[in-house]
């Protein structure tokens, strides 16, 4: 049995009222723009924190590690501490940022030694031995293509290969550290001296030097050597 208790002329004209100031206090300006302003205000945050979570750890923390958030892993996604920009690392490039992983610490004391940037022995590195795999690198650990120009070579000290000319005899070394360090001690010839008066984040000026300095006899051998540091940042290992 339904039972309808009469509401109370008082309290039915409470409610009423306080109905239309509900609705007076919803409908009004201010309300919405209070409405809009704590909606943007929750997106915004959402934005914000999802931005933070994508790139806060390359964006803070890749000038100070240089490389060490480098995994060595194949994935181009290794490879997202390593640039404050989104890059999409291609499987060249990775293979690339695996050699400079290798040697970035031997280039590293060679700048601070000889004050030849670390970014110019890589990426002459990285050209010269064909990313570590060329045969003078997989050979005679000669990643710079280093000649012999002694006359009386001891065994295991060089080896015969087709270069510029029909007979080219070129270093053998035990460790492709040692290649390195006969790099730096090549780079102190007469030949490279203006070199060194070059700023040591100036690695144009330093590859355009080598180049008509008669390092190479390839004549794109400055352009190549730029493409190479900065599509893979090396000029970051300078600072």
């Amino acid at each position: 049995m339904k039972v309808n208790l009469p509401i109370p002329a008082g309290w039915q004209l409470f409610f009423e009222q306080l109905y239309r100031r509900l609705v007076r206090q919803l409908t009004s300006p201010w309300t919405k723009l209070a409405v809009l302003v704590v909606l943007a205000v929750v997106v915004t945050r959402k934005e914000l924190t999802f931005t933070f979570s994508i790139n806060g750890g390359s964006f803070f923390g890749s000038r100070a590690s240089v490389f060490s958030d480098y995994d060595g892993g194949a994935s181009a996604a290794s490879f997202a501490n390593y640039t404050t920009t989104k890059r999409n690392w291609t499987a060249k490039e990775i293979q690339q940022l695996a050699y400079v992983k290798d040697y970035r610490d031997i280039a590293l004391r060679e700048m601070a030694t000889h004050g030849i940037p670390a970014s110019i022995t890589l990426a002459q590195g990285l050209l010269e031995s064909g990313t570590g795999k060329s045969i003078l690198a997989t050979r005679n650990n000669n990643h710079f293509g280093l000649k012999c120009f002694s006359k009386s070579c001891s065994k295991g000290h060089c080896s015969n290969h087709s270069d510029d000319h029909h007979k080219d005899f070129f270093r053998i070394f035990d460790r492709p550290e040692e290649s390195y360090l006969a790099h730096s001690k090549l780079l102190q010839n007469n030949r490279y001296r203006g070199l060194f008066e070059l700023a040591p984040t100036d690695y144009k000026g330093w590859a355009r030097g080598l180049s008509k300095a008669g390092y190479a006899t390839d004549p794109s051998y400055a352009t190549k050597l730029i493409r190479l540091i900065e599509g893979l940042e090396l000029y970051r290992l300078d600072r």
